[in-house]
């Protein structure tokens, strides 16, 4: 009740406060000053002194601390302690800022605590749970279960929300993969008549093996790819992919008949891999 004619005061009185023509005709007319008709004081408003200004403006925007109170219990009665501290922010330039004027900055949080956590390759596929035992900046000791979802890469950062904690993931090698990104390379050893002649072979993943066929002239280095069957995303995205390069191996001793046959095969083919 009565808001409209409280805040109708209010800015009355900010006008007042930032404008020093206007705080003159108020020491001299009072609420009147609009209107710029004489008022007769009460007694003893000669002693009534308002001393506008800040440390080193003279008289510039600031109001004395400890005249606030009067001159709002003066306009809003019992109401004025309500706005006394709100006005004498806004006379002081704003929240936050100290009566020596310099501005006082809100206290800030401590940066949270990045905890470096290494995982295997085979976690970051499926996802894990680990129980991480943590001491705080402050030495306080403390214990965390955290879940790591799958997907997570090198250097991928997972916040603990409420604890202060951010995890920076390192994956472990992997003797089996090389892993860029989401995508994975594994090495796929073969024969020379399975090069030759094509075949289907059992390859290494994280998923379980997986067998692929292998097309009749197959090269050293060569790779076929297995899309979606890299490591997942932890958004929306589609999975990497598995990357199988091909590698001819050659035995290193023969029997008498492999070696008979290798002779023949010499004989018969006309292939020559430097032409």
């Amino acid at each position: 009740p009565g808001a409209e004619e409280r805040f109708r005061k209010i800015n009355e009185a900010y006008e007042v406060l930032k404008d020093p023509e206007k705080r003159r005709k108020y020491d001299r007319l009072g609420e009147n000053w609009k209107a710029g008709q004489e008022f007769r004081p009460p007694p003893g408003w000669e002693e009534v002194r308002f001393e506008f200004g800040g440390p080193g403006r003279g008289g510039g925007g600031g109001f004395r601390p400890g005249s606030f109170s009067d001159f709002f219990e003066m306009f809003f009665g019992s109401r004025a302690g309500a706005f006394d501290d709100l006005f004498e922010q806004m006379a002081r330039g704003g929240a936050g800022r100290r009566a020596d004027g310099f501005t006082q900055e809100p206290p800030r949080e401590a940066p949270p605590q990045e905890v470096p956590l290494t995982i295997s390759l085979h976690e970051a596929y499926h996802g894990t749970t680990r129980r991480l035992d943590l001491q705080s900046p402050d030495g306080r000791s403390r214990s965390l279960e955290v879940k790591i979802p799958p997907g997570v890469t090198e250097g991928s950062k997972i916040r603990l929300r409420g604890q202060g904690v951010i995890l920076r993931i390192h994956v472990a090698p992997d003797p089996r993969f090389e892993v860029s990104g989401h995508d994975l390379t594994t090495d796929l050893r073969l024969t020379p008549w399975e090069a030759a002649l094509g075949a289907q072979v059992d390859v290494p993943a994280l998923q379980g093996a997986l067998t692929v066929r292998i097309p009749p002239g197959a090269s050293s280095g060569q790779k076929l790819r297995l899309r979606g069957k890299g490591l997942p995303r932890t958004g929306d995205g589609p999975p990497g992919d598995l990357f199988v390069r091909l590698l001819i191996s050659v035995p290193k001793t023969l029997s008498d008949e492999e070696r008979q046959l290798y002779e023949k095969l010499k004989e018969v083919s006309k292939f020559n891999p430097r032409e």
